[in-house]
């Protein structure tokens, strides 16, 4: 189950949008989440999906490692199409049993919440994290943030641990990986039990997790201070940010998406729940 979680992961690749300006990308994913929000009938839900389809295929991934993204957040898919089914009320009852009632908005409530938690993973995933490299999205951030220099904000220090927080996810997830398979070959059992049993049986893997955490963090901080890292006064930077004609082009792109978005509510209002 933890080797399934893509969280942060970057996957080197040549596609048109490994090619992107970072900073397009930041502007371009926080763009499409707001597009994602904004649909509200049917036809803008297809169109969304159709959309993070198109982001996959022209990022040159494979589905697999794509699908692997979903599959961590199943539960969570779960219960929110559950609270949509019985907590939203509407016009047209499909089953009524003691005080529990079904309607037909809450079953569509609830398809369309699952198929926007999947867009907005999927998308946002392929966008940004999947297609960036750490050092990529460093600059990107810090150039999008400067501004704030102004009123005193480090800049440079905040986008740095962004970065670092985001690198390390995997990182945790695979040393919490190793933990669990040594914790079962000392007997171990994390998958019987009640749920205050399982919770207890994790015990034995937060601890050892905390003091590689604390550990990899000791070493990281030596390992800058070694190569004299200051913070980003007076850095300069190997590979400098250019916007180019494809940036342009992706982010008419995301522009047309949101448009189509907003027309398609105002003119095909479907389903609408």
């Amino acid at each position: 189950m933890l080797k399934d979680i893509t969280l942060g992961q970057f996957f080197p690749g040549n596609s048109v949008i490994h090619k992107l300006d970072p900073r397009i990308k930041i502007i371009a994913c926080i763009s499409y989440i707001v597009g994602i929000f904004l649909c509200k009938s049917a036809v803008s839900y297809a169109l969304m999906l159709v959309s993070a389809l198109l982001l996959v295929l022209i990022s040159r991934l494979p589905v697999k490692t794509v699908l692997k993204s979903i599959k961590p957040i199943l539960l969570v898919l779960l219960f929110t199409a559950v609270l949509n089914i019985f907590w939203h009320s509407g016009e047209t009852v499909l089953f009524s049993f003691w005080r529990i009632t079904v309607y037909m908005e809450g079953v569509i409530s609830a398809i369309y919440m699952v198929l926007r938690i999947v867009s907005l993973v999927i998308g946002t995933s392929v966008i940004l994290t999947y297609t960036t490299s750490p050092i990529a999205l460093t600059d990107a951030i810090e150039r999008l943030l400067s501004p704030l220099r102004f009123i005193k904000v480090p800049v440079h220090e905040f986008a740095m641990m962004m970065t670092i927080a985001l690198r390390f996810i995997p990182t945790l997830i695979e040393e919490t990986d190793k933990i669990m398979n040594a914790q079962k070959a000392r007997g171990s059992d994390f998958s019987s039990g009640s749920i205050v049993a399982r919770a207890k049986a994790l015990v034995p893997v937060l601890v050892p997790l905390f003091i590689s955490s604390f550990r990899r963090a000791d070493e990281l901080a030596v390992a800058m201070e070694c190569r004299c890292y200051r913070g980003g006064e007076g850095r300069t930077r190997m590979t400098r940010l250019h916007l180019a004609a494809r940036d342009f082009v992706f982010m008419l792109f995301i522009a047309v998406f949101i448009a189509a978005v907003v027309l398609i509510n105002i003119y095909m209002p479907f389903f609408v729940v």
